[in-house]
């Protein structure tokens, strides 16, 4: 009996994590997604459940900077969590979104570099020196009738001026910096969608923490459960109404129960960490789940309507319009190097062996550079951008139809979900009355333990598949807010009143 329980035991562990898999697929964030496949086998064939995102390919150190963050100051006590604020700490210490927010300081400082070429440069280098030359070592010697003294001096220099130079066209040097103003927004859309990868990551961990929480509950109450039919068979047994198999199914029954429980118990903990270290709690801060698993029904939506907020809304695919733009520029850039090129010069101030005898002094240049032949330079840099431009455009046909698979696979999973969670429901209900009847007639003597152990397997297999219908929604409307590209304000539409 015990082996048959662990096999339907597994079984359905191997079915949830499936479901959890395939939902998994929805994660349009190829970072997310990335991890999930590598790693799904070994995490399905270890625990049943699919890794959450950036999670650790097992065996690799490699871990996602959004399964990871910078520890905030600890809180004296128990401190209270809700999903929402789980959300608010991920936003401001995970390591994806700091990591996120510094690339678009370096973005900044790279758009700066680009347009420093185009600004005016000014600078002030004055000097004094006193110099005695050696003309011996600069070739001059004594020639036929003529005395050249060995060395002349010392004689003194004194230079002031103001030195300006400022660039008056350059094509390559303009489009290289628009092209840096498109990488800078590039990075400004990728740490919004940042942002909502970090809100699935959180999202994730928490639901599947009070997840665990609710097995413990219905672990808890299947040993009480199992605790009484072991003490109604063992005094059966010993007033002989009863074979002794009967307490000793009772007895396997009970002790898989209890090891259920203790599992359930150290996952849940184990969780906990999991939901820590994605939010940056202090390393040892105690917390309580004060959000308990949901079910708030969601407003239908139309494919046409998702899709057009999707475009409207996602940051990475605006990124990636960003990412092409930049392309576009650099690729005038590069081809720009065939064209000529205008300079200005100047500078202006006193000069003279002294500081008391200088006299003004100002220089002024206009520069036309023409490229003749540069070696087939330009050309490999044309080649090059044209190669980045296409990728870049590639990219972005690629995302946009990953954006229609992800808002589409999302709407499918809440309504699937949606409707398992009510057949769920329903088969939690007949569970219970079928081990209560069965329960009636095991007292009556009708039927032996058999019966009764299978019903008790039936209630939890339906308690199990409740939480997990359960989990799957509402993180199915986590997705689908990740999807539209508004994972901040869908937590806060879709789990109003939570």
């Amino acid at each position: 009996m015990l082996l048959l329980s662990i096999v339907s035991l597994t079984k359905r562990n191997i079915r949830e994590a499936h479901l959890r898999f395939c939902l998994c697929r929805s994660w349009p964030s190829a970072l997310l997604l990335s991890g999930a496949l590598l790693s799904g086998v070994g995490a399905l064939a270890q625990s049943g459940a699919p890794p959450s995102p950036g999670q650790p390919i097992p065996g690799t150190q490699g871990v996602s900077p959004y399964a990871a963050s910078v520890p905030a100051q600890a809180t004296p006590g128990l401190l209270p969590l809700s999903l929402q604020d789980a959300i608010n700490r991920g936003l401001k210490q995970n390591l994806g979104a700091l990591l996120s927010n510094a690339d678009i300081t370096a973005a900044r400082g790279n758009r700066w570099e680009q347009l420093s070429a185009l600004l005016p440069h000014l600078s002030v280098d004055p000097y004094i020196a006193d110099s005695k030359i050696n003309l011996g070592e600069l070739g001059i010697g004594n020639a036929p009738g003529f005395k050249i003294p060995q060395s002349i001096g010392p004689f003194s220099y004194f230079d002031a001026r103001l030195n300006v130079s400022q660039s008056l066209f350059d094509w390559k040097l303009i489009n290289s910096e628009r092209a840096a103003r498109q990488s800078l927004k590039s990075a400004e859309y990728t740490y919004k969608d940042a942002r909502d990868l970090v809100v699935l990551a959180v999202g994730y961990t928490y639901l599947q923490a009070i997840a665990d929480e609710a097995r413990i509950a219905t672990a808890d109450a299947q040993v009480k459960t199992a605790q009484v039919l072991y003490d109604q068979a063992e005094d059966q047994v010993k007033a002989g109404t009863s074979p002794s198999i009967d307490a000793l199914r009772a007895k396997v029954e009970l002790q898989t129960r209890q090891q259920q429980l203790i599992q359930a118990k150290n996952n849940f903990a184990i969780q906990k960490l999991s939901v820590a270290r994605v939010i940056g709690l202090a390393p040892g801060q105690e917390f309580d789940l004060t959000d308990k698993s949901p079910y708030k029904a969601f407003d239908e939506m139309t494919i046409d309507d998702a899709l057009k907020r999707a475009y409207a809304s996602r940051s990475d695919y605006r990124a990636a319009e960003a990412d092409t733009h930049a392309a576009e520029f650099a690729r005038k850039a590069a081809f720009a190097g065939y064209f000529p090129s205008l300079s200005f010069n100047a500078d202006y101030g006193t000069a003279g062996p002294h500081p008391s005898t200088a006299t003004q002094v100002f220089d002024v240049r206009g520069t036309l550079s023409i490229p003749i032949f540069q070696g087939g330079s330009v050309h490999a840099a044309v080649l090059q951008a044209d190669a980045r431009l296409e990728q870049s455009r590639e990219r972005l046909e690629n995302l946009r139809a990953q954006i229609d698979a992800d808002v589409r696979t999302a709407l499918l999973n809440i309504q699937s979900s949606s409707e398992q969670v009510a057949v769920a429901r329903s088969n939690i209900e007949l569970a219970e009355q079928t081990l209560a009847q069965s329960r009636d007639r095991f007292s009556a003597g009708v039927t032996d333990t058999v019966e009764v152990v299978q019903s008790q397997e039936a209630v939890a297999s339906a308690h199990e598949q409740f939480i997990s219908s359960l989990y799957n929604y509402n993180f199915a409307k986590i997705s689908l807010a990740r999807a539209l590209g508004i994972a901040e304000e869908g937590v806060k539409e879709y789990f109003k009143g939570i």
